[in-house]
């Protein structure tokens, strides 16, 4: 990334909004903009990316997608993995239970966060990018960048790709060297993107029906559980477990432990939020998104638990902590024997991997896509293009490059695992800044007199949420009780925790030098026009305007970068500024 003049092809178009002018609150513009997904207009502050009034990805989502896209992202490998880590944090299996019960309560408070947000940006993609950028829109395109920085840089799904390879081989019963691995894994991401590239309905319809076979999945598991409770399987004294279950927390659990088990709980749940991704593809977003999203965790929630409890149902606690398989495995072998239940579980886990990857590429192209359309990356129509077969490309193959790289260049370990979880700190962090952002963007909206969007989160989920995710970036600084070393990592516990703030700090140093060192040396300012392709896309560009021209620059173009109107035969010139956009 560094500064840069535009060598795109920028439509001197005059586009206004169905207002026909700012609102101004002290540095701050505000535009009045609609969009043909709702009859809700988007009062956001100008310096945001511009509202495309008609989408070019289409209008495809309804309620049905809606779930799945959540769904799909929410249920990977970690419900059929995980169970026995959490198990091992939280020492027992009354408080295991309760955790998974606690994680759904966290995720469901941010969930309301997002769908006040969505109700005041109905007709923007791309969740956190739009919500921090229009809840801090000062300093000038500060959240913006680090946020579009951060999202690039961790823009990759190597770990869900070896994981998928994994249980590939698995399913073939053959042990693979480490680079077959890499390979297989490459060659599975490299299907997942091709899928999503060539056509974007069929990669929705893809993502739902993956979504059913995980739902049918988890759903036979919990089932087969209860019937495991009742007695009516060869699986001996299955209530053993729920007999005292909160026996053993006081002894085996710690606090480094539990706070490892809830972060894996909140990680096993992220997703619910993906269909936040695609707002401005879903006609009336609000209507629909208030209670397909809460459904979707809400089902995920109770099969997650269900799960669990079949788990435990038919296995010690010791069988769960010490397995060397999957737990969902070790419950197929107790209940089915050996033999084809454990190939007919490994093909269901695939498919799950393979439609997890499906539903965060669809996702997170449009986060990426909405950070291009904001204009602080470079070469904008890149990251906003849909030509030509209607779906992001750009996004599309920024992620597979990245995932290629990551799943080839770290070895295997403690180095990978490390590179894996450096955005869990910032995700956790942005996460509580952007519950703050809706206090803030609450006064601010009623300082202005533009009342209550569609949908108002309860104050009281405002609260927890605030208090969870506060949680969620004191307590990882807790050392294990085995010492500075002795953590799920061979070196220092935190380094993830440091490494993830340093990044956010560089992308802040970044910023000031592009933003303000720079332009004050070159004796240039940087604005803002429009991007317009003939599909709908819409999208800022950022531009070096001379200070000599800056006058002549903001008389003919508003704060949005849109030409402003200019009456007829008064003789009034406009000024030159063709040299400027290059």
């Amino acid at each position: 990334m560094g500064l840069f003049k535009s060598n795109e092809k920028v439509e001197e178009t005059v586009i206004f909004d169905p207002a026909g002018s700012e609102i101004e609150e002290g540095s701050l513009h505000f535009t009045v903009e609609g969009g043909e997904n709702s009859n809700r207009l988007t009062i956001q502050e100008a310096t945001g990316a511009p509202v495309e009034q008609h989408s070019p990805l289409g209008y495809s989502v309804g309620w049905v997608t809606i779930v799945f896209l959540n769904l799909s992202m929410m249920i990977g490998t970690g419900v059929f993995s995980t169970p026995s880590t959490i198990l091992s944090g939280t020492g027992s299996v009354g408080l295991s239970l309760l955790y998974w019960f606690i994680g759904y309560l966290i995720a469901f408070s941010t969930l309301s966060v997002y769908l006040e947000f969505a109700s005041y940006f109905p007709s923007r993609s791309g969740s956190e990018v739009v919500y921090l950028e229009q809840s801090f829109p000062r300093p000038l395109y500060l959240f913006p960048t680090i946020f579009a920085v951060q999202t690039v840089l961790f823009s990759f799904s190597s770990s869900n790709a070896i994981v998928l390879a994994e249980y590939l081989f698995d399913l073939a019963g053959t042990t693979p060297t480490e680079w077959q691995e890499k390979g297989v894994a490459v060659a599975a991401y490299t299907v997942a993107v091709l899928v999503v590239i060539f056509h974007n309905r069929a990669s929705l319809l893809l993502s739902n029906a993956i979504g059913v076979i995980k739902l049918i999945t988890l759903i036979f598991i919990g089932i087969t559980g209860l019937v495991v409770l009742g007695g009516h399987t060869s699986v001996e004294n299955p209530t053993a477990n729920f007999k005292n279950s909160f026996s053993g927390t006081s002894s085996n659990a710690t606090v480094y432990g539990a706070t490892n088990a809830l972060i894996d709980i909140v990680f096993s749940y992220a997703g619910y939020t993906n269909a936040f991704n695609v707002v401005n593809e879903v006609k009336n977003p609000i209507k629909t998104l208030r209670w397909s999203a809460p459904l979707s965790l809400t089902i995920t929630a109770t099969l997650y638990i269900l799960a669990n409890i079949a788990y435990f149902s038919c296995a010690t606690v010791e069988d769960i902590e010490n397995s060397e398989q999957i737990v969902a495995a070790l419950f197929f072998e107790k209940v089915f024997g050996q033999g084809g239940a454990a190939k007919a579980l490994n093909l269901l886990i695939c498919l799950s991997a393979f439609g997890n990857l499906v539903a965060v590429l669809i996702g997170q192209s449009r986060v990426l896509r909405e950070c291009g359309r904001q204009g602080v990356l470079p070469w904008t129509k890149f990251w906003t293009s849909t030509k030509p077969f209607g779906t992001p490309i750009g996004p599309y193959l920024v992620k597979w490059g990245l995932t290629v790289v990551m799943i080839l260049a770290p070895p295997a370990g403690d180095a990978f695992d490390f590179v894996v979880d450096l955005s869990i700190y910032p995700s956790n962090l942005f996460s509580f800044i952007l519950t703050i952002g809706l206090i803030i963007t609450r006064g601010r909206r009623a300082r202005l007199g533009w009342g209550r969007g569609e949908y108002r989160c309860w104050n009281v989920a405002v609260g927890f949420s605030i208090l969870t995710t506060s949680y969620m970036l004191v307590m990882p600084w807790y050392p294990p009780t085995t010492g500075a070393d002795g953590g799920d990592v061979s070196f220092w516990y935190a380094t993830y925790i440091v490494t993830g703030l340093a990044i956010i700090g560089a992308c802040i140093v970044y910023y000031y030098v592009w933003v303000w060192l720079i332009p004050k040396w070159g004796d240039y300012q940087l604005r803002q026009t429009i991007l317009q392709e003939d599909n709908g896309a819409v999208a800022h560009v950022l531009v070096k305007i001379p200070n000599s021209e800056i006058e002549r620059w903001d008389a003919r173009y508003d704060t949005a970068g849109r030409l402003r109107r200019v009456p007829r035969n008064t003789g009034a010139s406009s000024p030159s500024d063709g040299k400027s956009v290059e």
